[in-house]
């Protein structure tokens, strides 16, 4: 039996209250809306009164002052909040004033919904207002809303509890404007870089989630199990292998914003499922690669924000083109002092014990690599800096470099210390694929939960012939989180995964 409080309690006492007066608070007609909120405040003016003399608008009642036979209220649509100003002898010009004295006065709550019709009108505080002619009840909410202290329109305690604004997002949605506003760029941000591919001719396509093989990127997969066929399934980890397959098939550019799912842990930057975009694109190599993502992300960066600046934690951040670009190499001697070039995996391991960053037998010379840059060396790149040319164990998918043996044709884009995107010049030798999957599958027999499974159907397409191909993963999240300077990949997913909600028994 579900527990009330004392103001659920009342709320639905008026509910009850609002059916017996023959008001139902759900109604089904559509409530035509003629304008916004945004719309009014920021296009009304005496002048165009003409324009705004019949409004009708709907939103939610954030606050209401009552001044007796007269209300001043603040209500809530998808754009921003208004003030509305009703009275009881307009609103019931009758003998009758059940709808002012009752409806309004006493049956309706905050975080009630209602529609409106009236006029827009400017308060003798300057403030622009719509004069309410009628209103009907909308919705009626029986959840009494976070309280939100405010005043000037500047927030004091907006709803900060991380449990409550990340499980009952729908809540924070309502209290927080910011939010909201965060959001809405998010969008401005994907469409922008949507826009940016198809104007060059690249196809947008889906590829599977659910996969026999979890293949493209080194992370622990979810399993999963399909009745029908009596197998099991992974969700998908990446989307790569699938895009490559389509290179093969004639497709010489396509891209997919991929909802990925890895069953590893949860921190500021890291959710179970993310998204990740991929494209990849014939005829091309890294180089290229690395001018067409500068450019992409800068016209990003001004499609959000207006500006190719944001600032993270107080950090300016520039997206502005070209980046700065260094070796994996360089960029670990730079900041340790040593040149690890040359050593096998027991001189990485010396390093790596050197430099008080712990290792396991599992561990490979990639792996370990990997460690001492991310320990050492990426929290120093704040400024959008391209990471280069990666030894051949850390990248199993990537082609040889043309010019540096024991090294591959990849990029690391590292901004505000993380990685937010990694491409390659894709290997499209399938004798040399080959080798590296079994390789990765030697790794797995050591004890690697991350090394690649063998896609044999990958192989066989990439003995069809695969022309030379770029291809670039960029963390979406990631990239939302710079862009609207949030220092959580929580505040950038609208239903992060969280521990289960404990109930009060």
């Amino acid at each position: 039996m579900q527990e009330l409080n004392e103001q659920e309690i009342i709320r639905r006492d008026k509910l009850k209250e609002l059916l017996a007066l023959g008001i139902d608070p759900y109604p089904a007609p559509l409530f035509e809306i003629t304008h916004t909120a945004k719309q009014i405040k920021e296009e009304y003016t005496p002048e165009k009164q003409e324009q705004f003399k019949h409004i009708s608008i709907a939103g939610r009642i954030m606050s209401v002052r009552d001044m007796g036979k007269a209300n001043f209220a603040v209500i809530q649509d998808s754009t921003t909040r208004i003030q509305i100003y009703i009275k009881r002898d307009e609103i019931c010009p009758g003998e009758d004033k059940t709808l002012y004295d009752t409806v309004w006065k006493k049956l309706l709550d905050i975080g009630d919904i209602i529609g409106i019709k009236g006029y827009a009108f400017i308060t003798k505080t300057g403030e622009t207002s719509i004069h309410v002619e009628q209103f009907s009840i909308l919705t009626k909410s029986l959840h009494p809303l976070p309280v939100v202290k405010e005043k000037d329109g500047e927030v004091f305690d907006a709803v900060s509890d991380l449990e409550f604004k990340y499980r009952q997002r729908y809540a924070d949605l309502i209290v927080n404007p910011s939010v909201r506003d965060t959001f809405i760029r998010i969008t401005k941000m994907k469409n922008a870089i949507r826009s940016f591919l198809n104007d060059r001719g690249a196809l947008e396509v889906d590829t599977p989630v659910l996969q026999s093989i979890p293949g493209g990127a080194i992370a622990r997969p979810f399993v999963t199990h399909h009745n029908a066929l009596d197998i099991p399934l992974y969700l998908r980890i990446a989307n790569e292998l699938y895009l490559k397959r389509l290179i093969v098939g004639g497709f010489e550019w396509v891209y997919e914003f991929s909802r990925n799912f890895r069953n590893e842990g949860m921190d500021r930057t890291h959710n179970p499922e993310f998204t990740i975009l991929e494209f990849y694109v014939a005829y091309k190599d890294y180089l290229w690669m690395m001018d067409i993502t500068e450019r992409m992300l800068e016209q990003t960066a001004i499609a959000t924000n207006g500006t190719t600046k944001t600032t993270i934690d107080g950090i300016e951040v520039d997206f502005k083109a070209p980046y700065k670009r260094i070796s994996i190499y360089d960029a670990i001697k730079e900041h340790t002092g040593i040149d690890i070039s040359q050593m096998d995996e027991a001189g990485l391991r010396d390093a790596c014990k050197q430099l008080h960053i712990q290792t396991d037998a599992s561990m490979g010379k990639g792996k370990l690599i990997d460690e001492i840059f991310g320990g050492k060396c990426e929290a120093h790149y704040i400024q959008p800096t391209f990471i280069i040319d990666y030894p051949i164990e850390m990248s199993p998918l990537t082609k040889k470099h043309r010019d540096k043996p024991g090294l591959v044709e990849r990029f690391e884009l590292i901004i505000n210390g993380k990685e937010i995107a990694n491409a390659y010049s894709e290997l499209n030798d399938p004798i040399d694929q080959r080798e590296r999957f079994e390789d990765q599958v030697k790794l797995m027999e050591r004890g690697d939960e991350e090394a690649m499974y063998i896609d044999y159907d990958f192989l066989r397409a990439l003995e069809y012939g695969m022309p030379p191909t770029a291809g670039i993963g960029i963390g979406i999240e990631r990239l939302a989180m710079l862009l609207t300077g949030q220092v959580s990949i929580q505040d950038v997913l609208l239903f992060p995964q969280l521990k289960p909600e404990k109930k009060v028994e």
